[in-house]
């Protein structure tokens, strides 16, 4: 059995050392990557070889990569890599780790052309400039061999270590039992579809209703197709922390149910969640779990991949123990784990980590979207962005001096920019050329500044040059799928500030290529309905399968009433406080228990509540604000016991809508006032006219399916389990409509 390692995963393994150091960063961006590569590539001779696929052996090990180029007439392989700011500023262990990349792929290069000698160069391209410097050095092909092969002892025994682990692992899942007594009603066939979807190497999008255990229904084929697929990762997205937990507790149960499963399970959570010194930088100067970080990362590595589950406390326990950051030992763990659960934006995002980790070392990975309706919406924010003038204006007057003139003129660009613009909101065609221009000035500069003076890397300054290169980025991509607005404010007197924004409306060439690189994606919800909206906003490839499964509850366990008599239209709100408030009061009277109440805003939610609290004080209520802490969402749900009685107000949309669990008497029925549509302001009326111009369906696109979505989401809290009885109620005329019940769950029996 051989092990295939790509050639900088090699070099990261062998020839890190030192200080992690994030002072020479951040980078260029893929784009400008790509660019100066191309640049450097059309300087050269005729006879130059750009992309020169390169492989060789040493004993198990299979060693493989693409040396930037090769120029034939001077037998010079090359290796470039774009920077902006001051080269002098560059750690040694990045130099020395972009030797060790050169230095293999020269001994790759001797070895296919038969060479006794090669020159090698690193070229360090300068995007701003378009400036390069050489570092040159000729080479004996004996000496690069020597060179080769302790880079490939040093992986050797890592290796071996990792291929007896992925032959314990694959064969302990080919034999793998289901952990539960059985299959809950339409779990198997939504296991089946995804084992079918990944032998098949296609994406499937799976709507199946809560409750059916989705999340061990998904995991457990793909854990059966690992030998026969041959897969090296399975990847579990969630958009938001409570699936991340479901996902971790199916690994649990897994691993209970068959111990001798050697499954190593990581989560992946936001650096400011891992960071043990927030206000320091990541750098051996300043932080003390940076300082050396490479040279006790061996030791760190070795004991993390001997823990089946590392959640991010027991990833902590293991980083603290060996002095290493838990954030970077944790990105590090992600190339050795077989099942990494994360968030969507590591996989999907512009520098998603997953994503470039797959592709650096060919994986063959399966990918699991829990949740998937939350992707359009997630997608479109990854791939935005904005600035604040406010913002900007605030940062010039304390801005260091070198940093003041290109900020002014910034400044003076925004300005010309809004200076026409009549109304608070404008939408535009074409992207600000002379704005962007001033930004990618500004963006430069401060890049050079922060690489002088790294100890300013924090604080507002460093957030506003992290939005004004996500802004540039996006401002690359821009096409008739993103709308560029302004949004004016005006202040005491004739002081205006605006806010500029590069808006996505379709994600879909985005997320296409994500999918499709997977050896298989599956996207799962209970709301994925109408199917069309999600291919055309998500660009799933033409042959996606499709599986919509069959819900195990019956329609008596659900009344559903639509209430028609009430409308909760904006105009109509003051007349439906009164009629919404008796009709809670008396389902409460007839039937007591635990019901959650559902409207559009805080505003409505308190006025209904307010007049409940006046007109009936026996009711017990609790309600949702605005901006809950964990803690605060965690004592709103722990008022749903099995003996309470009363009712919780909530935001259709918000925290309690959708991936809670009130199984049983915990929550027996729902109140939903609203059609829980997005709020008509001029962003939505815009997004509405581009959807009409790509879709031909623009009102449905922005407004009808979101709000749909939420109101099916908010209903499926109430039965959780077969044995689950309730009650739904729909409360607004718009409900009675054709084309609205026409998306509401096959399943439900709507009086």
């Amino acid at each position: 059995m051989s092990y295939s390692v790509a050639v900088r995963a090699l070099c990261e393994f062998t020839a890190k050392v030192g200080d992690l150091d994030l002072r020479f960063t951040p980078s260029p961006s893929a784009q400008e990557g790509i660019a100066g590569h191309r640049t450097v590539a059309s300087r050269r001779s005729a006879h130059y070889q750009n992309e020169v696929a390169l492989e060789g052996e040493y004993q198990q090990l299979k060693v493989r990569g693409r040396a930037d180029g090769y120029d034939p007439d001077a037998n010079r392989l090359e290796e470039v890599k774009t920077y902006r700011g001051d080269l002098d500023a560059q750690p040694a262990n990045h130099r020395q780790l972009h030797w060790a990349q050169v230095k293999v792929y020269g001994w790759l290069m001797c070895q296919k052309l038969n060479l006794s000698e090669i020159n090698l160069a690193l070229v360090y391209f300068d995007i701003v400039g378009e400036g390069e410097t050489v570092l040159d050095q000729r080479f004996q092909a004996t000496e690069l061999e020597t060179f080769f092969n302790q880079q490939c002892a040093l992986f050797l025994g890592w290796a071996e270590q990792e291929m007896a682990h992925r032959e314990a692992r694959n064969s302990a899942a080919q034999t793998l039992a289901f952990p539960h007594a059985g299959f809950r009603p339409g779990q198997r066939s939504l296991a089946e579809s995804v084992y079918k979807a990944v032998s098949t190497g296609r994406c499937l999008m799976a709507q199946a209703p809560t409750g059916i255990g989705k999340t061990i229904g998904t995991i457990f084929p793909l854990l059966k197709a690992l030998a026969p697929q041959q897969l090296d990762k399975l990847f579990f997205l969630t958009a938001k922390t409570p699936g991340r937990k479901l996902a971790l507790d199916a690994a649990q149960v897994l691993h209970a149910s068959s111990p001798g499963l050697p499954l190593r399970v990581l989560e992946l959570v936001a650096r400011d969640k891992a960071c043990e010194h927030l206000e320091k930088a990541c750098h051996g100067d300043s932080c003390p779990l940076a300082r050396g970080f490479y040279d006790r990362l061996p030791a760190a590595r070795i004991a993390a991949s001997k823990v089946r589950l590392l959640d991010q406390r027991t990833l902590r326990n293991v980083a603290l123990a060996h002095d290493v950051c838990p954030y970077y030992l944790s990105q590090e763990m992600a190339r050795w784990a077989d099942l990494v659960v994360a968030d969507y934006n590591y996989f999907f995002d512009f520098g998603a980590m997953l994503f470039g980790l797959a592709q650096l070392n060919q994986w063959r990975a399966a990918v699991l979207v829990d949740e998937a309706h939350n992707l359009v919406d997630r997608a479109r924010s990854m791939y935005s962005a904005s600035l604040d003038q406010y913002h900007l204006k605030t940062l010039r007057d304390t801005a260091p001096e070198p940093l003041k003139k290109p900020l002014q003129r910034l400044n003076r660009e925004w300005n010309a920019l809004h200076k026409d613009q009549l109304a608070p909101y404008q939408a535009y065609t074409a992207r600000p050329e002379k704005l962007l221009q001033a930004l990618s000035l500004c963006a430069s500069t401060m890049g050079e500044y922060f690489n002088d003076h790294p100890e300013s890397l924090s604080g507002d300054l460093q957030s506003f040059y992290f939005e004004v290169l996500q802004f540039g980025k996006v401002a690359e991509l821009f096409n008739e799928h993103f709308i560029f607005d302004i949004s004016k404010r005006q202040f005491s007197g004739k002081r205006s500030s605006s806010t500029l924004c590069l808006r996505n409306v379709v994600p879909a060439e985005f997320i296409r290529p994500r999918l499709t690189a997977a050896r298989s994606s599956v996207l799962f919800s209970a709301t994925l309905s109408p199917r069309h909206y999600y291919a055309d906003l998500l660009g799933l490839p033409a042959d996606t399968a499709w599986i919509d499964v069959e819900s195990p509850f019956k329609a008596e366990q659900l009344q559903v009433r639509i209430v028609d008599a009430i409308s909760t239209r904006f105009v109509h709100r003051e007349a439906s406080l009164e009629p919404i408030v008796e009709l809670i009061a008396r389902q409460y009277t007839q039937q007591p228990g635990n019901y959650l109440a559902f409207f559009s805003s805080f505003d409505y939610l308190q006025q209904v509540a307010q007049l409940l609290a006046e007109k009936h004080p026996n009711i017990t209520l609790w309600q949702q604000s605005r901006g809950m802490a964990e803690a605060e969402r965690q004592a709103f749900l722990d008022q749903f016991t099995e003996h309470s009685q009363g009712i919780g107000f909530a935001v259709l949309g918000g925290a309690f809508g959708e991936g809670i669990d009130l199984p049983g008497t915990r929550l027996i029925g729902a109140f939903i006032a609203t059609l829980g549509l997005p709020q008509l302001n001029p962003i939505n009326e815009q997004m509405k006219v581009r959807m009409g111009a790509i879709f031909g369906a623009g009102y449905d696109y922005t407004y009808l399916y979101p709000g749909i979505q939420k109101v099916v989401q908010a209903a499926g809290r109430v039965i959780r389990s077969q044995q689950d009885q309730g009650v739904v109620m729909l409360i607004d005329d718009r409900f009675g409509e054709a084309r609205v019940r026409q998306l509401l769950p096959r399943w439900w029996a709507v009086a």
